[in-house]
């Protein structure tokens, strides 16, 4: 199973090969946007949205709202592991 983590586009470094900054939980990292780009969504269109991130590549655009629902299980998980492993 594959795990996409949600990420927020806030900057294009380079349009030409499709490299975005991407804001993964606070953490800005480069992110290869390819797989969310095409004619009709052009790189520098890109700006703001949310895709979850997977490998160093944006897979797909989500909305805001399940952007911040599955970064809240997230944390939730990493909070019942940390209490899992101190007991």
């Amino acid at each position: 199973m594959c795990l996409g983590i949600p990420g927020q586009i806030t900057a294009i470094i380079d349009e030409n090969h499709h490299l975005a900054l991407v804001d993964v939980g606070g953490v800005k990292r480069e992110v290869n946007i390819t797989c969310i780009v095409d004619e009709d969504h052009p790189a520098n269109t890109c700006l703001g949205d949310w895709v979850l991130v997977h490998v160093g590549f944006a897979m797909n655009r989500i909305d805001e709202d399940e952007a911040q629902e599955t970064l809240n299980l997230l944390t939730q998980l990493a909070e019942l592991e940390l209490e899992f492993n101190h007991n």
